[in-house]
């Protein structure tokens, strides 16, 4: 599957989910057809600014406006593997960065994970410590 397919099968499955239908048998042959038949239908709204709205900052650069912010954004696909695209936001009271066609710009990502373990210290003063100034 392409990387926009990919997508349009994450937006299918959580529609799926929402619904609480069985999922279909998606593949790289009817995930445009369906997907497509959801735009007609209006049905994929929601769907489609959830999982635009859900990536993880990548950290690499990304494509510039002057009219809105960008970030670099990934996630991960239902068959496990990463795509990622721009995240537009911003632009003041009249933008609609959301109408940016971001899906068919989304390109397949390497990922790898690590886990750390991470030390936080946290003070505070205690029981009957005396305060001098």
């Amino acid at each position: 599957m392409t990387p926009a397919q990919k997508i349009k099968w994450a937006i299918l499955l959580r529609i799926a989910e929402w619904r609480k239908e069985p999922t279909q048998d998606i593949t790289c042959g009817n995930v445009d057809d369906l997907y497509e038949s959801l735009e007609i239908t209006g049905d994929h709204w929601d769907a489609k600014n959830e999982i635009r709205a859900s990536g993880v900052n990548t950290g690499l650069p990304c494509e510039y406006s002057r009219h809105y912010e960008s970030d670099a954004v990934a996630a991960k696909m239902p068959d496990g593997s990463w795509v990622g695209w721009t995240y537009w936001h911003g632009g003041g009271k009249h933008s609609e960065p959301e109408a940016i066609d971001w899906i068919e710009d989304a390109y397949d990502l390497k990922c790898v994970e690590e886990e750390k373990v991470v030390v936080v210290r946290t003070f505070s003063k205690a029981d009957g410590a005396a305060m001098t100034e």
